[in-house]
């Protein structure tokens, strides 16, 4: 069995999967992505240590162990299809958002209004409370100036997608 150490994200610069891949880089794992454009948060990962490409192509997955993809990335994208046949493990968002709650006392928000609001106050709360939580947000929580952060408490808060039953993955605690 092989050790995972450099993830890959296909559309990384949408808003679930960036707060994955930036927690993913604090945890010291290395991360590449690519997207169709540049953005701020494409270039907020550049800078904290992610190998950022534009488009998608085959190449963009050499050297990783790990394909992460969200609900909005078609199974015949170039990065998919070569991660399939390279049998490298193409590994939904939500399967590795679980993965990151499943080490930590997990808080999910779901619900069809309010999600990025509500998941914003709960994470702000704990850390003025001084629990230090993880949190990885739809949209970017203002005292921190980032959608996701990597914290020392036990807590991880995120929002969970139901828009494709996705959250169903997620097994937090509360």
């Amino acid at each position: 069995m092989r050790r995972i150490r450099h993830l890959h994200f296909v559309g990384i610069g949408g808003a679930g999967m960036s707060g994955i891949a930036e927690v993913l880089l604090n945890l010291g794992y290395n991360v590449s992505g690519s997207d169709l454009r540049a953005s701020a948060v494409t270039a907020r990962l550049a800078q904290l240590g992610a190998m950022i490409r534009p488009g998608h192509t085959a190449e963009h997955i050499a050297g990783c162990d790990a394909v992460v993809t969200s609900s909005a990335v078609a199974e015949d994208n170039p990065e998919v299809v070569a991660a399939r046949a390279a049998r490298i493990p193409v590994v939904p968002r939500a399967e590795m958002l679980a993965e990151l709650m499943r080490f930590r006392y997990g808080i999910a928000v779901a619900g069809t209004h309010g999600k990025t609001t509500t998941t914003s106050l709960i994470a702000s709360l704990l850390a003025e409370g001084g629990l230090d939580p993880t949190f990885v947000i739809g949209g970017r929580l203002n005292s921190a100036g980032a959608n996701a952060r990597l914290g020392a408490g036990r807590f991880l808060v995120a929002e969970a997608d139901e828009s494709d039953a996705s959250f169903l993955f997620l097994q937090p605690m509360l």
